[in-house]
């Protein structure tokens, strides 16, 4: 019996056009039950460009953040697999199949795509400045976290349902981080993780400041090595944390 897979698209004031062409092609590329816009912080309601495609639209009236839209689609899903790609389209339809196939099949618990996997194909690089910082977040990223991967920040993952049922409870990151966070409490629970090479083409006017959001995933990636080493049962990690007050998780911050 096949899975059925719904599929989650965060977006933030997105390019209207660029995303609804998206939806069709996943639409036409993927067999899936369900896709679900999660739209922050729009201007005046649904877009026009959006109303008319064959989605659900989730609108909030202040921006969540990326892992926030994600975790509240993710919970309003039934499907036996949960996938999100990045509203820009970065990751075409046909890789996220790529992603989500492995998954669908039962052969892991979840799939990661990678732009900075050897078997990638990139056909336009970000600046400079963006490239040097995403390769020497991936580097210390390597070296602090169980799971060992060339990319942990690419827009287009897929989880099981069994799987994100054990891992929600845990995520904490409502921004960006989010997808390090997962990887991270993923590897700390034994789940399966399987990186796939990725088709991926750079879009512009992203909404990541390089050094900014570098900054915040810096301190993202060494709290949620902390988070994973916890779930571990580190005496050291579980004293830090009897010395801090913990924020409730995603899918508690209703």
């Amino acid at each position: 019996m096949t899975s059925a897979v719904g599929l989650v698209v965060p977006a933030y004031r997105p390019d209207v056009d660029r995303l609804a062409a998206y939806v069709r092609a996943l639409r036409e590329t993927l067999d899936l039950a369900t896709i679900r816009i999660e739209l922050d912080a729009p201007k005046e309601g649904v877009p026009a460009g959006l109303a008319d495609l064959p989605v659900e639209i989730h609108t909030v009236p202040y921006r969540r953040g990326k892992g926030a839209a994600i975790t509240d689609g993710f919970e309003a899903l039934s499907t036996d697999v949960l996938a999100f790609a990045d509203a820009d389209g970065a990751t075409p339809a046909d890789s996220v199949a790529d992603v989500v196939g492995p998954v669908r099949d039962g052969t892991v618990d979840l799939a990661v795509g990678s732009r900075r996997h050897p078997d990638a194909s990139v056909d336009a690089h970000q600046t400079l400045a963006r490239r040097y910082l995403g390769d020497g977040f991936a580097w210390l990223a390597r070296r602090l976290l169980e799971v060992d991967l060339y990319d942990y920040q690419c827009g287009a993952k897929a989880i099981d349902a069994a799987a994100w049922e054990t891992v929600r409870q845990h995520l904490y990151e409502p921004g960006f981080a989010w997808d390090v966070e997962l990887i991270a409490i993923a590897g700390a629970v034994d789940l399966s993780v399987a990186e796939i090479p990725i088709e991926w083409h750079d879009r512009p006017g992203s909404t990541v400041s390089p050094v900014r959001d570098s900054l915040r995933l810096g301190r993202a990636l060494v709290t949620a090595r902390h988070r994973a080493k916890r779930l571990r049962d580190s005496r050291l990690h579980t004293a830090l944390a009897a010395h801090r007050e913990e924020e409730p998780a995603l899918v508690e911050q209703k």
